[in-house]
């Protein structure tokens, strides 16, 4: 017998789907190795490969290979239908094996003692990223980015105990903000044109009052006309550690996201800072992702978040959505590195540097 090795392409590949529609799987392997000797990148090759791998029952092996042909036939624009049927037939093997690989291992976890209510919420993420579910997000703040601090998505509550004083007073702060609720004209998009920097449409939310804020401090400056109509607010906001940085932050204000309204993802300017949000009126149906774990609003539950990392909110219900929403220091930044950044910024603004308002 001739060495396969070097045989005629399209011969080895009527022998391998022949011997793979047989279940003869040690022919198919041979008769797709010779293949793949030739032409390493097949992604015919790399499916047969696959199957035989799977009839043999080395599903890990075969995920690995259908892998490898769906990756290859992404970069043909219009592959024969020969060609897509099986590509759609390895994606479809592909996510069954997925789907058996995290049943197998939950099961196997919760054997040995993992229980997905209670057990640690860190790992259950690490599960989440091991088995697809969760895509993994970076902080990428726009300006400035303060290295070695966690990449956190949803702040842990230990972690920002005081959040609790907030909460208890949200039906003080919701008789505050109903008031500046009956008078519309107080609200004006959260995104408004800057003559000093190139108009950005941002998505379609310029000038957009689908989402509109009332502020109470703006750039780090009171605004004293709708902060003294506020007072129990900021007496809630007294023992959280604002971030305070001249002519940047804090922000403190009321957030409107209209019904139907969806403010696309984004990332945030700096990462030393947590935005914290204490809804206020949140009608079933609005939500917050931030990187991969969504949540839904609910009257005066609170959570603090790195907006350096990818979010979106979208409000599903038939109302308006209002939220109160400042932003405060990390914990994990001392007060000496406070002060450091908040001379950073001084020099920029001293240099001339014109660094962007911080938002939130």
């Amino acid at each position: 017998m001739s060495d396969v090795r070097f045989g005629d392409p399209q011969a080895l590949l009527a022998q391998a789907r022949a011997a793979r529609d047989r279940a003869d799987f040690a022919g198919a392997t041979s008769a797709a190795d010779a293949l793949l000797h030739l032409n390493p990148r097949d992604p015919r090759a790399l499916v047969l490969k696959a199957d035989a791998l799977a009839g043999q029952g080395d599903h890990r092996s075969a995920m690995a290979f259908y892998g490898a042909a769906l990756a290859q036939g992404r970069a043909i624009a219009m592959p024969p239908p020969d060609l897509r049927a099986e590509l759609e037939r390895a994606a479809r093997a592909q996510a069954d094996g997925a789907r058996r690989f995290e049943q197998g291992l939950r099961d196997g976890l919760e054997e040995r003692g993992y229980h997905p209510a209670s057990s640690s919420a860190r790992f259950a993420a690490s599960l989440d990223l091991i088995t697809g579910r969760r895509r993994l997000y970076y902080q990428q703040p726009k300006f400035y980015m303060f290295p070695g601090l966690p990449q956190i998505e949803f702040q842990p509550r230990e972690t920002v105990d005081w959040l609790a004083g907030v909460e208890a007073a949200a039906p003080a702060i919701r008789e505050e903000l109903d008031a500046i609720l009956a008078e519309p004209a107080l609200f004006a998009p959260y995104i408004e044109d800057r003559a000093n920097r190139p108009r950005n449409d941002q998505a379609g939310m310029l000038d957009n009052a689908a989402w509109s804020a009332v502020f109470l401090w703006k750039d780090g400056a009171e605004v004293p006309e709708v902060a003294a109509r506020c007072p129990e607010t900021m007496r809630a906001l007294a023992e959280a550690p604002l971030c305070r940085i001249p002519g940047r932050s804090p922000s403190i204000l009321f957030s409107k996201l209209q019904a139907g309204a969806k403010i696309p993802p984004h990332h945030g300017l700096i990462n030393p800072r947590l935005i914290c949000h204490l809804p206020l009126v949140a009608p079933p149906g609005s939500h917050f992702r931030v990187g991969g774990e969504t949540r839904e609003w609910k009257e005066g539950q609170a959570w603090a978040f790195d907006d350096t990392i990818e979010h979106e909110a979208w409000n599903g219900s038939g109302r308006d959505r209002t939220i109160l929403i400042f932003d405060v220091w990390k914990p994990e930044i001392t007060a000496e590195e406070q002060d450091l950044i908040r001379a950073l910024f001084a020099t920029i603004d001293a240099t001339g540097g014109g660094a962007p308002k911080l938002g939130v």
